[in-house]
């Protein structure tokens, strides 16, 4: 039986679950692929960030933002106006300037205590496995619900026995409330430990969706996935190396040159442009 970690009784953990890249594989037809192709992604990235305090960094962010909306320098900038719903009303490191990209990535810098984890899925693998499944199955049809899902499960594998709760917030994805859908999918992770490690294992998962204007983890979970997707798609590594010293496990498991379950980035194995696959 596995040792696990000892915890307190009534510990809390607080995750914040954000997305890169997109699920996108085909056109609303489902005829023609879209790999790749202008908007659309070659990854697809889950990525989660365990923040210890959260009232505290939501304070910072806050303070921070109130501090760039009032600065002269950004006067007249679009973005930071409140009628676009853009910077004014919380950090987007897409719709963010590269001056306060860099005043937020300083921010975050400055808390190692953050734990940050993804797991990154190429889509041309996907399209492999769905050809493939169509073989066998020709009425099959991929719906990117799957690949979410199937990420969750990956994601959380090990990520649900620390606590006695764990406060899960997710990006909202659409108009869909996929509370449930969620939920199931983090309790399919945990039931998978249980049984993997032989534990018992009773911990209380709450689950709720939210915007970044909603939470500040969301903002950080968000710049996080921006630096590891900069990596991925634009091959530029400067601001994931920015971070790193908050970065806890990044499981690339499409790359299997050494490792049949794919390539997993540490502080001890660096992630880095350099040793990407091509």
């Amino acid at each position: 039986m596995i040792s696990l970690p000892t915890r307190q009784a009534g510990s809390i953990k607080n995750y914040f679950v954000d997305e890169a890249g997109d699920t996108t594989i085909f056109n609303r037809r489902g005829r023609q692929m879209l790999i790749g192709k202008q908007g659309v992604s070659q990854y697809f990235i889950l990525g989660v960030i365990d923040i210890p305090d959260v009232k505290a960094i939501s304070v910072e962010l806050t303070a921070l933002r109130r501090r760039l909306i009032n600065d002269p320098y950004f006067k007249g900038v679009p973005s930071m106006q409140p009628e676009t719903k853009k910077t004014y009303f919380a950090f987007h490191a897409k719709d963010d300037l590269p001056e306060v990209k860099k005043e937020v990535f300083s921010t975050l810098r400055q808390h190692p205590e953050f734990k940050f984890l993804a797991v990154i899925k190429k889509k041309k693998t996907v399209l492999r496995y769905i050809r493939g499944r169509n073989a066998f199955d020709p009425k099959y049809r991929y719906h990117p619900n799957e690949l979410y899902d199937y990420l969750v499960r990956r994601l959380f594998k090990n990520l649900l026995h620390s606590a006695d709760q764990f406060k899960i917030v997710f990006a909202r994805r659409g108009n869909s409330d996929r509370t449930i859908s969620l939920r199931d999918a983090l309790q399919a992770a945990q039931e998978r430990f249980r049984q993997q490690w032989d534990v018992t294992d009773d911990a209380i998962i709450d689950v709720t969706a939210a915007s970044l204007q909603e939470s500040a983890g969301l903002q950080v979970a968000d710049y996080f996935l921006w630096a590891l997707q900069r990596c991925y798609e634009k091959r530029e590594d400067r601001f994931l190396k920015y971070i790193w010293p908050s970065i806890r496990l990044i499981q690339d498991i499409d790359d299997t040159r050494r490792n049949p379950y794919g390539e997993y980035y540490t502080q001890q194995n660096p992630l880095t442009v350099g040793v990407l696959e091509e």
